[in-house]
């Protein structure tokens, strides 16, 4: 019993020693940057019983080094307002299809741009406020201002105007996101970012946009989608490196359906501005006239201004923060989560990451982030699902045959409209277990049946599985659980092949 009693007092004191060590520090933790994973991480360790502060730049709809707004990249300069300018789009082609099923339009329909510019405005302005109310509801500290690492558990904020005080906090957070960087091409000056072509005060009827990832390829079919002259260049073969192949082939070609002029393998190498807008000079020695030419050539991570090489933290060679399976860098207060990473640069796996994160040292459950089956989509018009490996991906992992099964066809809406635009969707299958082991779509609502698909391949779930799916008729999700035939098998070792 006095052995127990003795190691009780000890344990009390070590208790009462943490707590005061701990006492002097004005926070549990503090977040460097209220976009969507800083702001979930914020939140859900204040829920856990933390004292949270966090710090994010005054608001503004283009960031910069100074300015940018609670909510971040996604909500006020990405993923949400675009998402509102892909549906403006869509109505151009809805327009056009509504015709054979029987309605009446004027040929001279109007569509004002600075309309929706304002309701995106309003849009995000909104969510702003609501992401400020969730802090505050969490009784979450919220300072404006630009932070920086200044100790292993000290943030600096510089406040607007220029005063800096210092915080202490047991964690610092770093959620600091990325930013659109431009590719040094003479007159690159001329040319905006994504940021930027989210609030353009004209319209551009005629477009050049350089680049062959997501923000290219959805800002080709917006633009286009009004009623704008695009033209899109990139360096590959096909648009969207890293996806499935043959979902690649398709996109490009709806893209050319829908009026995008496409110019593979080619770059840009100088622009220069005149009278009549941006004259664009092309690597093929072509001559081009834009009203606003986009660079849509990737986003670097957030962290120049972060002061942490001063502080030892570790970086990439992209600038990046390096993290171990918890998001924990080399200095072990310190902690980052999202695109200042440069994992899976996605919203919602930079929320998941925030959630792990809270969970592992605040809520006494140590939990690594699973980058296993992380669906996403490309809004182009029409959009681009996927889950899992592309064909591609399974052939160089495969220790087995692999079985790929497709579905090409017109949807119905297409038969009355006479629009010709094929929707594909995609299994792959691992012959050995059976295994759906990757999902793709193309075509009109992909995302939204992905997210569905992303569930049964985070179950592990098979290709009988799915066949002894029923499905909902009529519809084209009903393809996933109705291809029976095998389109082709890809032995152990070998290519794929496409009928492309």
């Amino acid at each position: 019993m006095g052995r127990k009693m003795l190691a009780d007092g000890e344990l009390d004191k070590a208790v009462a020693a943490e707590e005061a060590t701990e006492a002097h520090y004005d926070f549990d933790l503090f977040v460097i940057g209220a976009g969507s994973g800083g702001v979930r991480a914020a939140r859900f360790s204040a829920n856990n019983g933390a004292k949270v502060g966090i710090c994010e730049l005054p608001f503004h709809p283009i960031s910069s080094e100074e300015i940018g707004g609670v909510g971040g990249t996604c909500v006020i300069r990405g993923c949400v307002p675009k998402k509102i300018l892909v549906y403006g789009a869509t109505y151009g082609g809805e327009l056009e299809d509504a015709r054979n099923y029987g309605w009446e339009i004027n040929e001279n329909v109007d569509f004002t741009w600075k309309k929706l510019l304002q309701k995106k405005t309003d849009e995000i302005l909104r969510l702003n406020n609501i992401y400020k109310r969730l802090l505050a509801n969490a009784a979450v500290k919220l300072y404006e201002g630009e932070g920086r690492i200044v100790g292993p558990n000290e943030v600096e904020v510089r406040q607007i105007d220029g005063t800096k005080i210092s915080y202490t906090a047991k964690h610092i957070l770093i959620a600091t996101g990325s930013r659109a960087q431009k590719p040094n091409i003479p007159g690159h000056e001329l040319a905006i970012t994504s940021d930027e072509a989210l609030s353009l005060e004209e319209f551009p009827k005629r477009a050049v946009v350089l680049g062959g990832g997501y923000i290219a390829v959805e800002f080709a079919s917006i633009w286009r989608g009004m009623g704008g002259t695009v033209d899109l260049f990139f360096r590959k073969e096909l648009p969207l490196r890293g996806f499935d192949d043959e979902m690649r082939a398709l996109v490009a070609r709806n893209l050319e359906g829908r009026g995008v002029n496409l110019h593979p393998q080619t770059s840009l190498t100088q622009l220069t501005k005149t009278d009549e807008g941006i004259k664009v000079i092309s690597s093929h020695g072509e001559e081009f006239m834009a009203d606003v030419v986009l660079f849509a050539t990737g986003r670097n991570p957030n962290t120049k201004r972060l002061n942490l090489e001063a502080v030892g933290v570790e970086l990439d060679q992209a600038g990046a923060v390096k993290v171990d399976e918890y998001s924990r860098t080399n200095i072990p207060s310190i902690w980052a989560v999202g695109d200042a990473t440069n994992r899976i640069n996605l919203t919602p796996v930079a929320l998941m990451e925030a959630t792990c994160f809270a969970n592992t040292v605040f809520g006494g459950k140590p939990t690594k982030a699973d980058y296993s089956n992380v669906a996403c989509a490309v809004f182009c018009i029409p959009p681009l699902a996927v889950v899992g490996l592309s064909e591609e991906e399974a052939v160089e992992k495969a220790t087995g045959d692999i079985l790929v099964f497709t579905s090409g066809f017109n949807p119905m809406k297409n038969t009355i409209s006479g629009r010709q635009e094929k929707s594909l969707m995609k299994l792959i299958v691992d012959e050995q277990t059976d295994k759906v082991i990757g999902a793709s779509m193309c075509g009109p609502d992909a995302a939204e049946i992905m997210q569905g698909i992303a569930i049964a391949l985070k179950c592990g779930a098979t290709k009988a599985q799915f066949d002894s799916t029923v499905g909902i008729h009529p519809s084209s999700a009903e393809e996933f659980v109705t291809m029976r035939t095998v389109t082709r098998r890809i032995a152990y070792k070998a290519k794929p092949k496409t009928s492309l």
